[in-house]
């Protein structure tokens, strides 16, 4: 598949590495024995006090580390501490104190308050972390921090469960005359819904921007790329986005909604979309990924739920998976969407590389070639279009077929 992210922003330059990317950050990834073999524990470090910003799963059944973070976003955060294999959720009091621990612990390895460390679990949940190996993991891990390619690559491993590749980012663009960089690191693969999916995102930068602007950007950006995909309908219990800003780039601090807050929050939503795209890509079992778009809303909110409803329709999915060109699906799954339309207006179009085709056109039913379709269903991206006469809004989510391996790989998780 394509890197599911075509379209170049001008100004903003993709350049190497990811998390450590940006100035005065630092990072490190291991295998440490929470799996059997893949690497379960990354740290990411900032070399002086960083300024916060945090979005969580909207799932009632939050995770220990959600919690923590919850209480610690707001101060000045010096690392991160990332396990991958056990996700420490719905593990009582007992879970509480390991994720305590575990920030405690990374804490001493940099000489920092454990307030000042966020942590982060993920993998199988109701099952306690194994301390003693995180604490001996930590502590060998940390003085592997560095800025390498090495440093890099491993931090991204150290994420992943079912993951099948890395999702990373680095970008560089210009605030106020000075270079700002933005690095980022994902995991995510299934689980994947709109509520913050079941996906972990880590993104540093070295600009100054003001916390509560800082928080904005990552909320608003959020909602138009995690928020927007999705692979099978399941929101976890540890979902996140952290986004660290050091202030190490030098440009003038960002403490109002100008000229330079707009760029900032431009750069951080081309980074947020192009790992989303990526969740997407790296869904479990996926054969095809799915672009809904909704334009001639009556608003940007009626656009966002009707392709989220499309997108997350499992019948939908399963005709995408069969090359299926069943258009009333899509149909059904706008009209119980909740968005009040009139659907005797509305036109619904499939594309791909292979060519395009209309099924339906301002309400009437269109004849279309069928072997036309099935050779364009069976290109590995494919785009629906749906427009609506209620308005100019629009808006795009993204999401996958479902198969007969996700099946497979969900039946099989824990074992």
């Amino acid at each position: 598949m394509s890197s599911g992210y075509k379209t170049q922003i001008k100004d903003i330059s993709l350049i190497s590495g990811n998390v450590i990317a940006p100035e005065g950050f630092s990072a490190a990834g291991s295998h440490i024995g929470i799996k059997r073999k893949r690497k379960d524990l990354t740290l990411v470090h900032s070399e002086i006090p960083a300024t916060a910003a945090g979005v969580f799963t909207r799932n009632a059944i939050k995770a220990p580390p959600v919690g923590w973070n919850q209480d610690h976003i707001a101060g000045k955060i010096r690392g991160i501490v990332i396990n991958s294999g056990v996700a420490n959720s719905c593990t009582g009091k007992t879970g509480v104190k390991n994720a305590e621990l575990m920030a405690e612990i990374y804490a001493e390895c940099i000489n920092a308050d454990k307030h000042e460390i966020l942590v982060a679990s993920t993998g199988v949940i109701g099952v306690q972390l194994p301390m003693q190996v995180l604490d001996q993991g930590i502590k060998n891990t940390a003085p592997k921090l560095g800025r390498t390619g090495k440093s890099s690559e491993n931090a991204a491993l150290g994420i992943l469960t079912t993951d099948k590749f890395v999702k990373e980012i680095a970008v560089e663009f210009e605030i106020s005359g000075k270079i700002v960089k933005i690095g980022a690191i994902a995991k995510g693969s299934g689980m994947i819904h709109p509520d913050m999916a079941t996906m972990l995102a880590f993104i540093t930068t070295d600009a100054d921007i003001e916390p509560k602007l800082l928080q904005k950007a990552l909320q608003q950006t959020v909602d138009d790329s995690y928020n927007m995909i999705s692979v099978d309908g399941d929101t976890s219990t540890n979902d996140m986005v952290i986004a660290l800003a050091n202030g190490k780039a030098g440009n003038t601090p960002i403490n109002t909604e100008n000229e330079d807050y707009c760029g900032f929050k431009k750069a951080l939503e081309y980074v947020n979309l192009y790992l989303a795209k990526q969740i997407i890509m790296d869904g479990e079992g996926v054969t095809k990924f799915l672009e809904v778009e909704v334009t001639g809303a009556a608003t940007k909110d009626d656009a966002k739920r009707i392709a989220k409803s499309i997108i997350n329709s499992n019948l939908f999915k399963t005709a995408m998976f069969g090359t299926d060109a069943n258009w009333g699906r899509i149909m059904c799954a706008a009209g119980y969407s909740g968005v009040k339309f009139d659907y005797t207006k509305s036109s619904i179009k499939f594309s791909s590389g292979a060519g395009e085709f209309s099924t339906l056109t301002r309400g009437e039913p269109v004849d279309f070639d069928e072997d036309k379709a099935l050779k364009i269903l069976k290109e590995r991206e494919i785009r629906v279009i749906m427009t609506l006469e209620e308005g100019e809004a629009s808006s795009t989510a993204w999401g996958c077929d479902l198969s007969y391996e996700y099946v497979k790989i969900n039946a099989e998780y824990r074992t």
